[in-house]
């Protein structure tokens, strides 16, 4: 029996190893979207971060809160500070309690957060049939693939196949995985209207909130970018300099 013991074990192993994965939905690669703060050089594009700001001021902060941005913030990507001001005020905020210890709501100011659109995760909840919309300060950070899937989410829904049957409450999209989402979809043609003209298709919204996403997920990148490349020259410099003092010092030595 203790000689058949191991041979018992490695075989259930064995057999647990070789067992067929559960069949998965097949999942679509994400379309590149070639964003222009991709690279060691990429910068934002300001004026599509101010039009992805619009359409998440407009649609998507009806559900999705964005904790970690501050109304201050929004003069990073070019709004001046009067307007910043005036999109703040637009907001009623909790104030400080009176003397009788009442909290009376205030319009917001450049040092409060963005305003949450829920009280909390239950009324969230609560408001979307269960599901819990994720807060988007970092979302691009974390979801694999970044500004390319929440493009490809935005424009991925259509009509399922025939041979796919939706649970109750779910929208097929091609590119989440699984094809299977709580979240309807949120955007068409000229679900906002551009305060700079731009015509509003479903692309055009879906690429300027994605780039505005990841501009609030990473405010830094252009300054990370324009220190690592003065580093860099400074580094070619440097070596230049250094080779030429070797070539001096060790001129005479053959």
């Amino acid at each position: 029996m203790r000689r058949l013991l191991p041979a018992l074990i490695a075989a259930t192993l064995g057999g647990l190893w070789l067992a067929p994965a559960p069949a998965r939905a097949e999942e679509s690669a994400l379309p590149e979207g070639h964003w222009s703060f991709q690279g060691i050089f990429g910068v934002f594009d300001h004026a599509a971060a101010r039009r992805g700001f619009e359409v998440y001021k407009d649609v998507c902060s009806a559900c999705h809160s964005m904790n970690l941005l501050h109304y201050r913030n929004l003069e990073a990507i070019g709004f001046g500070e009067d307007e910043a001001k005036a999109i703040a005020a637009g907001f009623q905020v909790p104030g400080e309690p009176d003397d009788s210890g009442e909290v009376k709501d205030r319009p917001a100011k450049l040092s409060d957060s963005f305003k949450a659109p829920f009280a909390n995760e239950q009324a969230a909840r609560a408001a979307n049939n269960g599901a819990l919309p994720p807060d988007l300060s970092v979302i691009i950070k974390a979801r694999k693939g970044g500004a390319d899937y929440v493009h490809a989410i935005l424009t991925g829904y259509g009509e399922a196949p025939a041979d796919v049957k939706l649970q109750e409450g779910m929208n097929y999209n091609k590119y989440f995985p699984g094809h299977q989402i709580a979240m309807p979809q949120p955007l068409s043609d000229n679900s906002v209207t551009y305060s700079d003209g731009t015509q509003a298709t479903l692309d055009q919204e879906a690429r300027d909130v994605a780039t505005f996403l990841a501009w609030a997920a990473e405010p830094e990148l252009e300054e990370r970018h324009f220190i690592g490349l003065k580093t860099v020259l400074f580094l070619i410099v440097f070596t230049a300099m250094l080779y030429a003092v070797k070539r001096k010092v060790w001129a005479a030595v053959h």
